[in-house]
């Protein structure tokens, strides 16, 4: 295995290895003949590697935000730069804010449009995700985001057929629920605090992009649902930026109904009944 790695770094950067280390299972630091340090990643498939190594390089394009080179992949491996970690900083997560913002601004062809060169049928996380282009926000985020992971939910016991109801009726009042139109934003679309690192260099860096179009508060939807470091100067940085419409955070839960049932259908009961929560909550509105 070690072998195969080294020849994949070196094919993929131009450079020879001189050094491996193994994060986990799936992560592998290689040191090349120049002294760099490079990120090795073991996908799942190569249509999650696509994927990721697509969202990187469109998120990049914006030039707003940090975000690891790609030295390229294969149907096995992505090969990244090494981000060295520092510590969360207030003035880092400012700077995380307006450049989340212009990222958003930078816009997608469509809600769920995939990246430039990315698969219809990517990931978040470990589970399958489609990216199917669609024009009015509502009908799209229900129909390809809230509803396939109900059924999912469904399909493996964690949600029962009797809760899938107040799915519905959200899915139903999404029009209303949803605030004013906004046009497709760049999404990272998988913003939670893991795929936030804070850099040596005082600067945050995004890893891990599940990137498509969509509503930019799904984004920061996500920040809040499982906590950031200095989350309030990164939203002042934002709101500077981009100021958002009224009742965003109102409607926080709403935009967290998508990952909590991702959440569902991988981990299990506790993440249906937090969904289950925030749709009872949005219909209380």
């Amino acid at each position: 295995m070690p072998a195969a790695v080294e020849a994949a770094v070196a094919r993929l950067t131009g450079r020879a290895v001189t050094g491996l280390r193994p994060l986990s299972g799936a992560l592998t630091e290689a040191t090349l003949d120049d002294g760099r340090v490079v990120m090795v990643k073991r996908g799942d498939t190569p249509a999650a590697l696509r994927a990721e190594a697509a969202g990187l390089r469109w998120l990049a394009e914006a030039g707003a935000v940090r975000v690891p080179a790609v030295h390229g992949h294969d149907r096995c491996r992505l090969v990244t730069d090494r981000v060295a970690i520092g510590r969360p900083g207030a003035r880092a997560a400012v700077r995380l804010g307006r450049g989340l913002a212009a990222v958003h601004a930078a816009g997608a062809p469509a809600f769920g449009a995939p990246p430039p060169g990315g698969p219809m049928d990517a990931y978040i996380g470990r589970a399958p995700m489609r990216n199917v282009p669609g024009t009015d926000w509502p009908s799209w985020y229900a129909g390809q985001r809230v509803l396939p992971y109900v059924r999912r939910a469904v399909d493996s016991g964690t949600l029962r057929r009797t809760e899938t109801a107040v799915f519905d009726r959200v899915c139903e009042r999404l029009p209303e629920l949803a605030g004013p139109g906004e046009p497709p934003a760049r999404l990272h679309g998988d913003l939670w605090n893991g795929n936030v690192l804070w850099g040596a260099d005082g600067h945050a860096w995004l890893i891990d992009p599940a990137a498509h179009g969509g509503h930019r508060e799904t984004d920061l939807a996500m920040l809040h649902l499982f906590g950031c470091p200095h989350l309030g100067d990164v939203l002042d940085g934002y709101q500077e930026a981009a100021p958002l419409a009224d009742g965003w955070a109102e409607r926080i839960g709403l935009h967290q109904l998508f990952p909590l049932l991702v959440h569902a259908v991988l981990f299990g009961r506790g993440y249906a009944e937090q969904a289950l929560a925030a749709a009872r909550a949005a219909l209380a509105r």
